[in-house]
């Protein structure tokens, strides 16, 4: 079976190894972390590491560091598990995305000077500080903590966002600053992600319109409400905002010290259609076909790599070569095999390829994942599971 897509060098490069497999082009990858820099206009990138799962690709990206004309520079981390994890293996600056509630993890971070000083924690909610005032015990130990601002829109009654901080105000995050520095917290930053500009594609121009209203809106009132906070703690370090989809509405804040973004490396299916930038899909996996129930139809093992998000077609996975092939109604992508229609041409043995709809979730699925530059070397490294990690 002859491969001319854009498949080829990946196709080419694990020729021998039996599937089912994960590929990341090294080339893709490179080309969009250098397409992020530029977008972000000499604004450090922090990368989501929630997006990539595998750290050598996270060292990979972070290995470009930063410089004059920007750059990566930490990691915005998913668990503090995660980030402890990440430090005892060099990480030096990450930012917890979410808050936590993990005791033992609060507990090893109080008891180590270099995890206090590289790790920061995000909080939205006083009963937050307190869980974590009680799991860190000393009173001497000065946790650095983040606060994460809800950057929804709303429009009367409508919700437009997704459901995360309760503090929206400037008097909201002023009075949280304020209980956490009376609780002996160092309050360094403030969080603004703007999920419905950076989540949602540019996919007809009402959705183009409420993501510009949206920008509108938190931009005026992230000055407010940094102002408020600044008002109770001093000085910020961090300003974060932001995500693959929305960089160009964050930068255009000047007070906005650092965007984040992971997605954007690999480009999963679900940024296929931004108008901000051109997508080069990076990571596919590969299955073998197993059955041809009819001339039509082949039947693939495994498959069903079923995103998270509201459940729908836009959250399975697409298979990209050979073209033509589609999932069954009836069937969809399943958990031990995947019926494909379009499939006159495949034979029992063949691989098909695929992408997913969201970026680093493949990595929960395959144990490594093989690396391919543009003159066909090809590198395996493990994800976080090859290395035994899981963190929920």
């Amino acid at each position: 079976m002859t491969v001319t897509s854009p498949i080829a060098g990946l196709h080419a490069a694990t020729a021998e190894l039996d599937p089912p497999l994960a590929a990341l082009d090294l080339g893709a990858l490179r080309a969009n972390a250098a397409d992020l820099i530029r977008r972000a206009n000499g604004v450090p990138v922090r990368v989501a590491s929630k997006s990539v799962r595998c750290r050598a690709v996270l060292e990979e990206v972070l290995g470009t560091g930063l410089t004059a004309a920007g750059g990566f520079a930490g990691i915005m981390s998913y668990s503090l598990a995660e980030a402890i994890w990440l430090v005892g293996l060099g990480a030096r600056d990450v930012l917890l995305g979410y808050p936590t509630v993990d005791r033992s993890g609060l507990a090893e971070l109080a008891a180590d000077d270099t995890l206090r000083q590289s790790i920061t924690l995000m909080v939205d909610d006083i009963a937050q500080l307190e869980f974590i005032r009680a799991a860190v015990g000393s009173e001497l130990v000065r946790p650095r903590i983040c606060l994460d601002v809800d950057a929804s829109l709303r429009i009367g009654p409508l919700h437009l966002g997704v459901r995360r901080s309760p503090i929206r105000t400037p008097e909201q995050a002023a009075a949280l600053a304020s209980a956490a520095r009376r609780r002996g917290f160092d309050v360094v930053g403030v969080m603004t992600y703007e999920a419905q500009i950076a989540g949602l594609p540019d996919s007809n121009i009402a959705v183009r319109l409420v993501k510009r209203a949206s920008a509108a809106e938190i931009g005026k009132r992230r000055r407010t409400v940094l102002d408020a906070v600044r008002a109770e703690v001093g000085k910020l370090e961090i300003v974060n905002s932001g995500g693959t989809g929305s960089i160009e509405v964050s930068i255009a804040d000047p007070d906005v010290t650092e965007v984040t973004a992971g997605s954007g490396l690999y480009v999963p299916t679900l940024f296929d259609h931004y108008r901000a930038f051109t997508p080069r899909p990076a990571l596919f996996f590969a299955t073998p076909v197993l059955r041809k129930p009819t001339p039509s139809i082949a039947t693939v093992f495994a498959g069903g790599y079923i995103a998270s998000g509201p459940a729908g077609p836009s959250r399975v996975p697409k298979p990209v070569w050979p073209t033509g092939l589609k999932l069954i109604g009836t069937e969809g992508a399943g958990e031990v095999q995947t019926p494909l229609s379009g499939a006159a041409e495949t034979r029992i043995g063949d691989r098909v390829w695929f992408r997913h709809a969201k970026a680093g979730e493949l990595c929960e699925r395959f144990d490594r994942v093989h690396l391919v530059d543009a003159d066909g070397t090809r590198t395996t490294v493990p994800t976080y599971r090859g290395e035994g990690k899981c963190f929920g």
